[in-house]
């Protein structure tokens, strides 16, 4: 069970929280960033959230947050001054970046992530890089080369993946917030898991430069946070066109936290019928019908709906997803840079080995499966069919916002999960993601958000909007949030 947020100290701090005091001067960025340090360093070895922290870089820039609280010689921001997690597929100049690879274990990239300027512009803290499923490719953080990441309501639990580090920080005290990516739920399913706020923007309004790349058509970068309204400010920060991005959307709706409190009466929201009828827990199942309830008091007209297709959208992902992986990692051949077991004779043993040695299983595993799919005699039958389904799947959404303005349903089928109990089934790993995946098919905004407990472990609720209709979800998650105090609980480590 969980402890109210106001048993814990300044590590607990919600980012608004933290700006208010840092504006008054009741505290300063390095109280702050110290605090937070400390987190790490009495956490980490239990946890292992981060794959890198960097401490002395952590304190100059706080050190330097404060001069221009202080001076205003430079504006300041919703996230100036507040400790953040980068997770370790987003490039950070002079700062390891794994992917949670061996394959990358030694790089270092000469660049930051777009969103990593955009962070350091407004004068954030970067404290390290989040662990993660090894290039983003998992659902419980047991992919990671590294240590695998502990959920911090039960040690003996996964956080969910693939950005199981930002999620377990986030709810461990360890950041104030985290930028993660969500290729098929990879930010809200552990945010569902860990018991934190979690959103898959739009697919374009963030830039993806500088995010080392998994599925090219369903990658999107976006925050995690201990609240919906840190979760709207960091998507302030972070959202907008960039020309370094092909994918870049120019379509812009403002300031996504502008819409927070605003009345979500009239409001017509839908409950898919099939996304209950996915193995869903009973424990799970009733923590959502309880939150479908709190939105009907708060004026919500609920409704449901039919999506058929869904059913199909976790195929079409574990074909899309693959290929698109299978291309984007041809690049790391133990040539042009990564890991490279230059052992063999020829330059086919040299790649071959570096490949072997370098990924996973997991990854192995998705790179053949593209390959496969990708394949002379097997393109149409499998890859170009997928994409058809795809886009019937788009359609299917954007004939339901005609008549809905959010859909609602569970983050996750499940709690979180036993270490190792699916380890051996891939199957069952992969339907970890069933709720979340249609999301990233379709290129919608989708955000979890905590709804209750079962069996004293985190469950989300997920609210999925129409494109562009990110400040749409985030109206309608902030109003539930304040109707509850789910999201005040904290794990007890």
């Amino acid at each position: 069970m969980g402890t109210k947020s106001s048993d814990a100290g300044l590590e607990y701090l919600a980012a608004y929280e933290a700006r208010r005091m840092l504006d008054t001067g009741e505290i300063s960025s390095v109280d702050l960033t110290r605090a937070v340090l400390q987190q790490i360093e009495r956490l980490e070895p239990i946890l292992h959230s981060y794959v890198t922290v960097t401490v002395e870089k952590a304190v100059l820039q706080a050190e330097k947050a404060d001069r221009r609280l202080r001076d205003g010689s430079q504006p300041r921001g919703p996230l100036t001054g507040v400790p953040v997690m980068i997770k370790d597929n987003i490039s950070t100049a002079g700062v390891h970046t794994t992917a949670g690879s061996q394959m990358l274990k030694d790089y270092v990239p000469p660049y930051d992530a777009s969103t990593v300027i955009r962070l350091r512009q407004q004068g954030a803290v970067i404290v390290g890089k989040g662990n993660m499923d090894e290039f983003a490719m998992g659902s419980s953080n047991e992919n990671s080369a590294f240590e695998p990441t502990r959920n911090p309501w039960d040690r003996t639990r996964v956080p969910g993946g693939s950005s199981g580090g930002p999620a377990a920080g986030v709810a461990a005290g360890e950041c104030a917030i985290s930028l993660g990516s969500d290729t098929g739920g990879s930010i809200r399913q552990p945010a569902a898991l860990c018991g934190v706020v979690g959103m898959k923007p739009t697919y374009g309004i963030v830039s993806r430069y500088g995010l080392i790349a998994f599925a090219s058509s369903l990658d999107q970068i976006g925050p995690l946070a201990r609240n919906v309204r840190d979760c709207a400010d960091t998507l302030d920060v972070i959202a907008g066109y960039d020309p370094l991005d092909s994918t870049s959307s120019t379509k812009t709706t403002g300031l996504y936290s502008a819409v927070l409190g605003s009345d979500i009466k009239g409001m017509r929201f839908a409950v898919p019928r099939e996304y209950l009828d996915q193995g869903t827990d009973p424990g799970v199942l009733g923590a959502f019908n309880k939150a479908i309830s709190v939105l009907e008091d708060l004026g919500a007209v609920v409704g449901e709906i039919s999506l058929p297709l869904t059913r199909h959208a976790l195929a079409v992902y574990y074909i899309i997803a693959p290929a698109e992986a299978s291309a984007n990692l041809a690049r790391y051949d133990g040539f042009k840079y990564g890991f490279s077991d230059q052992g063999g004779p020829t330059a086919w043993d040299v790649m071959r080995d570096t490949r072997q040695r370098g990924f996973g299983d997991g990854v192995k595993r998705r790179i053949l499966i593209g390959a496969y799919a990708l394949s002379a005699g097997y393109y149409d039958a499998f890859y170009k069919k997928a994409q058809q389904v795809r886009t019937l799947i788009i359609q299917e959404f954007s004939e339901a916002f005609d008549n809905f303005d959010v859909l609602v349903t569970p983050t996750s089928p499940t709690v979180a999960f036993p270490f190792g109990e699916r380890v051996d089934d891939p199957m069952e790993m992969y339907k970890s993601d069933v709720l979340t995946i249609p999301v990233n098919i379709a290129g919608l905004p989708g955000i979890s958000v905590p709804c209750g407990l079962s069996a004293g472990l985190p469950v989300g609720l997920q609210l999925i909007g129409p494109q562009f209709g990110d400040a749409t979800i985030l109206k309608a998650a902030y109003a539930y949030e304040q109707a509850t105090s789910w999201h005040t609980l904290r794990p007890n480590i």
